[in-house]
């Protein structure tokens, strides 16, 4: 009896929160999908009517849609391999006794407290500007004409940009990962004299496995929404992804019908995406 007052008291003193949290998340969403069934467009705010799925069409196909599918897939598949990657890597050689151990770490770690906004103007001014720019100043120094980085490879640029910023993260968190390797297994693996390499592809690996696919699902959420870095370096043009389209098609078409069905169908991947990597996930855990 006293157990089911305690649940029921419970329950009680968590509905507001529950009940706020529901309306914060579903009167925004319900909005978009009313919107998203309406030709609403803010330079002709009169001829506002019902048109049903007409904007989802449009905006499926829409010239622009394919290429910004493409982008978002090649960007966020790039960006996950060189974090990954080069996660690990650093991960094994922060595990390293070296000299500087702690003030390292601190350094690998700070590009993931840069906002977004910052870390692109920065590369975009300071790193790859093809007169100014650190990029630049080398290639003049070895003899070779500069490289106009967002001119001629937009989507590399924002490639490098963004896995420059996620790599601290996944970095953190495959070395926080690799610091729980039994040390018994390292030193019987010395003490057989097996290979750093056998020793790396047979225990590291295999260790940093769960490490690596929560990396990949959380890495993946946020990476189908990049927007800051593509705005602010100019790219949306030609690396634009399908977060920079919805932007384009509100702001810059003022269209609020086909921005809303754009928003619908970004929410509707993103989610397929989250199932796929939670259910990757959870059979990894169960192994």
């Amino acid at each position: 009896m006293a157990t089911r007052q305690m649940t029921t008291v419970g329950r009680i003193a968590t509905a507001p929160s529950i009940i706020v949290l529901l309306i914060w998340m579903i009167v925004p969403l319900a909005m978009t999908i009313w919107f998203s069934l309406q030709r609403y467009n803010l330079l002709y705010p009169d001829r506002r009517g019902f048109v049903g799925f007409n904007n989802y069409v449009y905006f499926l196909t829409d010239p622009a849609f394919g290429s910004a599918l493409a982008n978002t897939l090649i960007l966020v598949g790039a960006v996950l391999a060189i974090t990954i990657v080069g996660g690990i890597l650093i991960a094994v050689l922060l595990d390293q006794p070296i000299f500087g151990r702690g003030i390292v770490r601190l350094m690998v770690i700070a590009p993931f407290f840069v906002m977004p906004t910052v870390s692109a103007l920065i590369w975009k001014n300071l790193m790859m500007h093809p007169v100014s720019g650190i990029f630049a100043w080398l290639a003049k120094l070895v003899g070779l004409q500069p490289f106009d980085w967002f001119a001629n490879a937009p989507l590399l640029s924002v490639i490098l940009i963004v896995a420059w910023q996620w790599l601290p993260f996944a970095t953190l968190i495959l070395f926080t990962a690799l610091q729980s390797l039994d040390p018994e297994q390292r030193e019987a693996a010395e003490m057989d004299g097996a290979p750093a390499l056998s020793f790396f592809f047979h225990i590291t690996l295999p260790h940093l496995a769960r490490a690596i696919t929560v990396v990949i699902l959380i890495e993946t959420i946020f990476l189908l929404s990049v927007f800051a870095e593509i705005f602010v370096t100019g790219t949306g043009g030609s690396a634009g992804n399908i977060a920079f389209l919805v932007y384009a098609k509100a702001l810059l078409d003022f269209n609020v019908g086909a921005a809303s069905a754009g928003g619908i169908v970004a929410v509707i991947l993103a989610n397929i995406v989250a199932i796929f990597l939670v259910r990757m996930i959870g059979k990894n855990l169960e192994a």
